[in-house]
């Protein structure tokens, strides 16, 4: 069995898996596609689908984040649609725990005022997950912090949009640190509108504190319909007062937020690393052996009926 990612690795591992004759399950959990226009040219888009269909139709099974990821697939006829199947999200729940909140990791998220509502965004800053939209919430809500925890291409951009704003810029964060991060906050905002994985959302659940996230990705299927308002919220992407409408209450709302927060913790014991591993080696490497080795039964078919007519089996006469 190889189990391949999205890298460049890909299509050398691609290769072997082949000439070893051993069955592919293909992971797709960056979506390249929506990111190649804010990066690069708009055409290539086209030419990426083409790579992707290449790729995940010569595996045997494709998982994908999210349910909204494997719709999106399905759209632009990537694989066959029982060939892609969810993976289960896991979150390390003892290392991002309520216990790691800091008074001191507060002080320096709040740049010394740890008494003023303090807004957490932990990730990759990239242009792609619409960070700007928190300058327009930060705009409406003068007494509040806000803190990002991560690096990327758009940080020097991000630091000049929040001059003279009361935000802190910590860089990348680790080990306890990062804890103490997610911990600390009281609310953890999440704009982006192309994630898949929502991996920081799950973080931050697990840590004891309120999501408010864009309904987009795989963002509601950590918070689905019928938990909206009890493990978390989500807002229309890109609209600032329906954020707002939600976001203002768990700030200024102890209570709440406690109470939301702790409904969030209790729903991440029950995302497991080792459930997750469990359900992808049990269930989906089943089923993509399945399926190679039904491929392998009609690639081979003709073969099989030039030999019978080739080499018959011999006539036993019993009497």
């Amino acid at each position: 069995m190889c189990l391949i990612l999205p890298y460049f690795q890909v299509f050398g591992a691609l290769i072997i898996a082949k000439l070893l004759s051993v069955p592919i399950v293909m992971s797709y959990h960056t979506h390249v596609p929506v990111y190649i226009p804010r990066y690069t040219f708009s055409w290539l888009v086209i030419p990426m689908w083409w790579v992707i269909k290449f790729l995940h139709r010569a595996a045997d099974l494709t998982l994908v984040p999210s349910v909204a990821i494997g719709r999106d697939l399905q759209a632009a006829r990537v694989t066959a649609a029982n060939k892609i199947r969810l993976w289960n999200k896991g979150v390390d729940s003892e290392s991002f725990h309520p216990r790691y909140r800091s008074h001191e990791m507060r002080l320096r998220l709040s740049n010394g005022e740890p008494e003023k509502p303090l807004i957490v965004h932990v990730g990759r800053l990239g242009v792609e997950k619409s960070l700007d939209f928190l300058k327009g919430l930060m705009d409406k809500l003068p007494e509040a912090r806000i803190a990002f925890v991560g690096d990327g291409p758009y940080r020097v951009e991000l630091e000049k949009l929040f001059e003279g704003m009361p935000a802190v810029f910590t860089g990348m964060l680790g080990g306890e640190e990062l804890s103490q991060a997610y911990a600390s906050g009281d609310v953890f905002v999440m704009p982006s509108e192309s994630e898949t994985l929502g991996f920081v959302v799950l973080e931050a659940m697990s840590s004891g504190i309120p999501v408010v996230g864009a309904r987009a990705g795989g963002i509601p299927d950590i918070i689905p319909a019928d938990q909206e308002g009890k493990t978390g919220y989500l807002y229309n992407p890109g609209d600032l007062e329906d954020c707002l409408s939600k976001l203002k209450p768990l700030l200024f709302d102890k209570k709440l937020r406690e109470t939301i927060g702790k409904a969030a913790r209790d729903e991440m014991e029950k995302f497991d690393w080792k459930a997750a591993t469990r359900k992808v080696r049990n269930e989906q490497y089943n089923a993509a052996i399945w399926f190679w080795r039904k491929k392998r039964a009609i690639l081979f078919r003709p073969l099989q009926w030039i030999t019978k007519r080739v080499f018959p089996s011999p006539q036993v006469n019993c009497r």
